[in-house]
Formats: structure tokens, sequence, C-alpha cells
């Protein structure tokens, strides 16, 4: 900022005809054959990581990959002010939890960096530098309190705020005398009457005329700290952008960013603005509403495969609209000719049965149920601890077989160490109290039951199970098979209601049915 308020007096001047260029990247825009693809998702680390962004990250990346391309991370930290501790590692720790991690990012690096605004301010300057010379720029000393004065004037004649460009003709003299006063200016863009037109990937042909609507815009703060409408169009151009995929949010901001562009002399990418991701009931995503953060969804131990398929499912960019979609599948998918205008509703309500698809994916992978299988021994450890009567409940057969058996049944693995399914990992305390009030013949049905598990062949299927245990009820006079099996189901779990009681038995095995029904007869 020092270097440019020395250079303020020789460099304030009318607008030129053109820019000065400060220099062209090599066109290879496009997706033709042969061309480079570039994308970048550039948040600010002022929150962390939420499904929006998540969103606007993944259509990037899928598009990247599936153009052989790269997918850029990169950190809008320009407002020091709003920044929250902790946001930029959570971002980048997101990401990779997601399984989209960039090519280059603040943690990877990579030819272009550095990735974070805030340590490339040099190029910012450069570029102020430049539209100051060509006239293009110029230095505003108005004060925030008159700034905040002329939007009071506004909205009390319920009118726009914008500035009234008040600097925008000050002679030579003039900004000497102001420089000498002492305050440090900032530096606003010349906004040009003509805007130029410009085809969106998603909206079409598009054109603003911002001129007409808002006053000049700040592109560097009197900190030397750009704005955002500088920085991204410096950045994008410096780091070899090729396609902007952001939200739609910023599609009115383009003309701007285009009169940037032309001032510099600089090819601009091409843009392709994403409709917004909305709640089901058509509001906004709010940071306030706590739960769409990704933090949340991994500690919930929902699946990245399952939320990147719910917030692809929801809106458009593929030929069919399906569940179950991997991240492999998105890429090969994914056509952004056919992503809409249209705003993405997205109901979380349907994320359940999205995970139940995907961890049936896993289990069916031998590779990924064994890490299901030490998962799942870490969730019993750390739900149970020493409650843990036998230590065999832990043994990896053991476990699989349980996710074997209860896959399609439940939506999270963690879903197998609720309350519900606690009997799978710890002995009931179960009496004959408790069965009494079900049937008068507890001791008939249990000692039937001991008999079925003394057999020579006792590797019994849930099939053949349930046929033997129709054989006990039928062979019981007056009691119905549901009164049977509830009596098997309390003994075995201490609850009334929950998987068949065929599955139970193969789940526990053999030797723990007959524990828990002797148990049952000797209370």
């Amino acid at each position: 900022m020092a270097v440019l308020l020395k250079r303020l007096l020789q460099s304030v001047r009318h607008p030129a005809a053109s820019g000065r260029p400060m220099g062209r990247r090599e066109a290879s825009l496009g997706t033709d054959p042969g061309a480079v693809v570039r994308v970048r998702f550039a948040p600010s680390p002022t929150g962390f990581l939420h499904l929006g962004g998540l969103r606007t990250a993944l259509y990037n990346y899928i598009f990247a990959k599936k153009h052989q391309g790269s997918f850029i991370l990169r950190l809008e930290d320009t407002d020091q002010t709003r920044l929250v501790p902790g946001a930029a590692e959570n971002i980048e720790d997101m990401l990779e939890w997601a399984g989209i991690p960039p090519d280059e990012s603040p943690r990877r690096g990579g030819p272009a960096g550095p990735y974070q605004q805030s340590q490339r301010l040099e190029l910012y300057a450069r570029a102020t530098e430049a539209l100051l010379e060509s006239g293009a720029a110029y230095p505003c000393f108005c004060s925030p309190q008159r700034l905040e004065l002329l939007k009071k004037e506004a909205l009390r004649n319920h009118q726009t705020p914008r500035y009234d460009n008040r600097c925008r003709n000050l002679s030579q003299g003039q900004v000497a005398q102001k420089l000498a006063q002492g305050p440090k200016p900032a530096i606003r863009f010349r906004l040009e009457r003509e805007a130029p037109a410009f085809q969106d990937l998603v909206y079409g042909w598009n054109r603003h005329e911002v001129a007409n609507v808002e006053g000049d815009p700040v592109i560097l703060k009197s900190d030397g700290f750009p704005t955002y409408h500088l920085a991204c169009v410096v950045d994008d151009h410096h780091m070899g952008i090729s396609h902007v995929l952001r939200g739609s949010e910023w599609l009115v901001s383009t003309s701007k960013h285009l009169l940037l562009y032309q001032a510099l002399g600089w090819q601009p990418p091409h843009f392709a603005h994403l409709p917004l991701l909305l709640n089901r009931d058509g509001s906004k995503l709010s940071k306030r509403q706590g739960d769409i953060f990704l933090e949340h969804f991994a500690a919930a131990d929902f699946l990245p495969d399952a939320l990147l398929d719910i917030i692809t499912n929801c809106g458009s960019g593929f030929a069919e609209n399906q569940m179950g979609r991997t991240l492999p599948e998105l890429i090969t998918q994914f056509d952004l000719t056919r992503v809409t205008c249209h705003s993405a509703l997205l109901d979380l309500e349907k994320l359940p049965e999205f995970n139940r698809l995907h961890l049936c994916r896993l289990v069916n992978s031998e590779t990924q149920r064994r890490q299901l299988v030490g998962k799942l021994q870490a969730l019993v450890e750390e739900t149970f601890g020493n409650q843990i009567q036998d230590r065999e409940v832990l043994a990896p057969a053991y476990v699989e077989r349980i996710i074997l058996l209860r896959q399609g049944h439940i939506c999270r693995l963690q879903d197998l160490v609720s309350p519900a399914h606690s009997y799978l990992w710890t002995r009931p305390a179960v009496g004959r109290a408790q069965l009494g009030p079900l049937s008068e013949k507890v001791d008939v049905i249990a000692k039937r039951v001991l008999g079925l598990l003394e057999g020579p062949d006792t590797s019994f299927t849930q099939d053949t199970l349930n046929s033997k245990l129709k054989k006990v009820s039928e062979g019981l006079e007056g009691t119905k098979h549901s009164t049977v099996m509830r009596v098997l189901r309390v003994a075995l779990s201490g609850q009334l209601q929950g998987p068949p009681v065929a599955e139970m038995m193969v789940s526990l095995g053999v030797r723990e049915v007959r524990e828990r029904i002797q148990k049952v007869l000797s209370s």
C-alpha cells in the first residue's frame, strides 16, 4: 500500500481507451481435447464447512476429474476481522474426509501458491497499480462516516444504497492535497456504462449493467487488503483457472468481474453458476441450523458417499435421478450441460436411507467389511466397556457375523451399539418374573428349545431354525407361535421388540443362546 501511495500522484488520470495488459495466460479454455481444466473451490474461513460449500466443492471436483483436470482449494481470508479459529484447517480436513481432496491447497502446496489470499497481497497491489496507471481505478478518500450517511439517506428514500462516485474525478492537485492530510485512501474501480455480455454455462447469456445500479466498488481497502472482486479475478488469472463453478448468488457480480478482466487485458475463464441448495421447504440453508456442518455428519457416523449422493440426487447435472451412486459413478455420469437453473431442495430426512444403501455396499466388499469390523469393535469397546461379560463378542468372526446379518436393517454402523442391539454385546438381566406374564409354559418352551440346541447338528441357519421353532410351537397345545417367539425374544435380549428370533439365535451362536435360556430356568 505504501508503494501505491507514493505513485498515486503520478498515476491518477482519466480512463484510457483500454487498460494496460499485465500479460495474458495462455488460453486453454473449454473442455476440448487437449484443453487444460483447472477449477477452484474458494471458501472464506469465516466458518466451518457445511453442506452448501460441500456441494460447490463436489461439482468442481467431479468436473475436474471428468476432464482429467486439477481441483484447487484457495482460502479467501482477506476479511481478517471475520476469521474463525480452526476454520481453515476444518475446510481441508472435511474435504479429505468427504473423499474429494484438492490437488493443490494451503496444506498440499502446488505450482500456483500460496493458496491463501492473505499471502498474495503483492499480486493485488500490482494489479491495482496497473488499473491506477490506466485510469481504470482511482483513490477514494471518503470516510466510513460519510459512506454510512449515504447509506442511511438512500434507505430513508427507499432507494438501494450506492456510492455516489464523489472521488471519481478528483484532479491531481486534489489527490495531492488529500494525501498530505494523512488518511490512506481505498482504491475504487471505475465501472463502465457498457458491461460485457457473457454466456454462463448454466444460465445462458447474461448482461448486468452494474454501473446503472451501483457505485464504483472498492477493490483495495485502505489496509492494503483486496475485496472479493479484485482478489478472485487476480487469483483466477494467476492460477490459470479455466472454469469458475460457483453459487448463483455471484451471477450478478460476473459483469463487474469481466470489466476487471477487460481493464487488465486478461482472458476470463468460463463461468458456470450453480443454483442454490435449499432446505426442502425452500428456505435457505443457514449456519445457525447447526446440523448442516460436515463435522456433525462425521460425528454422527454418516458415510461421506451418502452425503455426496444425497446432495447431487436432489439437484441436476445427471441424465437420471438415482440413489446409491458412488463418487466414481458421479464423475462418469456428470454433465455440466444438464445442470438447470432450478434450486435443489435437500431433504435430510432421507439421509439415513441413503446411508443404508452405501453401508450395504461397503458390507458386500470384503476389504471394506474388514474395516467395518475394526470400527465396530472400537464402538463396542467405547460404548459398553467393562459391561461386557464375555470378551468373545469382540472376536472379528463374531463382529463380522453381526454386520452381515444386520445389513439392510441398519442405517449407520453405530446403530449396532444402540440400546436396541445391546443384547449382542452384553447379557441382559432377565429372570423368570419377567417371562411369567408372557406365558404359563415358560419352562416347557425353554426346555424344548434347549432340546433343539443339543442335537448333533447345531449349525443352524435362520430358515432351519424358523422351521424347527414352528414345530416347537405346534407341539404346545393352546400356545400361539407368537407367544413362543415373545418368550424367546425377552429371554435372549430382555426386549419385547427386535430382530426375528431366528436371527437373534444365529447372531448369538448356539453356546450363548443355551447359556441365556439356562439362566432363565435357574432364576
